[in-house]
């Protein structure tokens, strides 16, 4: 499971270093595999391979009124490799889709990872907290 929040910076070639305290989880689980796709909240998703190719097959099993859906994340998807220097390369179209700038946020959710432009991510969280808590959600933290 991954959680929590690391911040990182993008290199001048597009990587973005791995945390260290994911890497031993990465190496285990997928030997440094993993797959990069889009989000609709206009950040990116980095999956270990195998939660990838489970969120694959469910994504191909919804009806073909999903299409545009399937066609978002399948399409955009790119499998990548953590080098080793235990960065991950970000391509070109996708940091360009997710509006990524230098100062990027890695934040862990559970079976898989989000990337956002900081400042992006930011402004993400204030307009969460600006707005009502779901009740589910209420009635376990209140």
């Amino acid at each position: 499971m991954f959680q929590g929040e690391s911040a990182l910076t993008l290199d001048g070639k597009g990587r973005v270093t791995v945390p260290a305290r994911f890497r031993d989880a990465l190496a285990a689980l997928c030997a440094g595999q993993m797959t990069l796709t889009k989000h609709p909240s206009r950040c990116l998703l980095l999956f270990p391979r195998p939660a990838w190719v489970e969120f694959r097959a469910k994504l191909m099993a919804l009806p073909m009124g999903s299409e545009a859906w399937r066609r978002l994340f399948i399409g955009s998807a790119m499998d990548v490799d953590i080098d080793g220097g235990s960065r991950v390369l970000l391509s070109p179209e996708l940091r360009e889709w997710a509006g990524l700038g230098k100062e990027l946020m890695l934040v862990g959710m559970g079976s898989r990872m989000e990337i956002w432009d900081r400042a992006r991510y930011l402004a993400n969280e204030e307009a969460t907290l600006a707005g009502p808590m779901p009740d589910g959600l209420a009635n376990m933290v209140m």
